[in-house]
């Protein structure tokens, strides 16, 4: 596996989106792969890393916990540096990631200089866990955000989060009946393409917007 996964469209890109995985799954998971694809196909350039502990995953095949906060920052941190010197310019930089790794971009993105921020399945508690918030940051965000959440995600679901004081430089894009993967159940009418499709087109609309 090479330290990156890059897909790239056919003509100049009109943004580097750059995505973190979650915490239990890798940058190749299912859901990271089709977002990457559909990205990919809306015009955006998709950069996908991973955490130290994820890589090690690789190498010595034992699951292990996440690393430490303070490790999975620091990455955030190297890997826009190497990749802006290792990569071509492009206009617009985004961030962000699938849950944990999207809510560690954002706890860097203001100091990152980036276009926009991107979460998809923001995780705003832990699991069972709602007084636990982890919104404290949020509420000061400069960064332009877009956090893609299923109304149903057990770790903030719409009835929650409407609750929450938040930048005024987020913005929600809801997905009825999705859970922390964006899936719905089969009786919403709805399936998991299509919200990962609606997700992509949230995303492609914000960084038009984007100066």
């Amino acid at each position: 596996m090479t330290e990156w996964l890059i897909n790239r469209p056919e003509q100049s890109p009109m943004a580097r989106v750059v995505l973190a995985h979650g915490a239990g799954a890798p940058m190749d998971s299912e859901f990271m792969e089709r977002v990457a694809d559909l990205l990919c196909a809306a015009g955006c350039e998709v950069v996908r890393f991973e955490f130290p502990y994820m890589a090690l995953r690789r190498t010595m095949g034992k699951r292990s916990p996440p690393d430490r906060e303070a490790v999975l920052l620091q990455c955030w941190r190297e890997q826009l540096i190497r990749l802006r010197a290792d990569l071509s310019p492009v206009t617009k930089w985004i961030v962000g990631g699938k849950s944990m790794g999207g809510r560690m971009a954002s706890l860097v993105a203001d100091e990152l200089f980036v276009s926009g921020l991107v979460c998809f399945g923001y995780p705003f508690h832990p699991a069972g866990k709602p007084e636990r918030l982890r919104t404290a940051h949020l509420v000061d965000l400069q960064t332009p955000t877009l956090i893609i959440q299923g109304t149903r995600d057990p770790l903030g679901n719409k009835d929650e989060v409407k609750h929450y004081q938040l930048s005024s430089r987020i913005h929600l894009h809801w997905l009825d009946e999705g859970d922390h993967d964006l899936k719905p159940r089969v009786r919403s009418g709805f399936t998991w393409e299509q919200h990962l499709r609606s997700a992509t087109r949230a995303l492609q609309n914000f960084i038009k917007q984007l100066p």
